[in-house]
């Protein structure tokens, strides 16, 4: 694997002025990714703990709402 460097070289990119300058209307070169810096991945589950999460958080959301209805209506009456 070769280093890709992020910059553009001013001599052989189109449309720079000298000074690294971009002339009105054109558009400045795109950054270049750079997937060598970034870390390998190698463990990322699909799905596994996310049901139990969810479970407990509409169950508490469920109570909640019970409770304001209950209270709501020993007020009324």
């Amino acid at each position: 694997m070769t280093h890709i460097s992020p910059d553009p070289e001013p001599e052989r990119t189109p449309g720079l002025e000298p000074g690294g300058g971009v002339p009105p209307g054109e558009t400045p070169p795109a950054e270049s990714s750079m997937p060598e810096t970034l870390p390998r991945e190698t463990h990322n589950p699909t799905k596994g703990w996310s049901k139990g999460p969810m479970t407990v958080i509409i169950v508490l959301v469920v109570l909640i709402a019970a409770f304001f209805l209950a209270y709501a209506l020993v007020l009324i009456l």
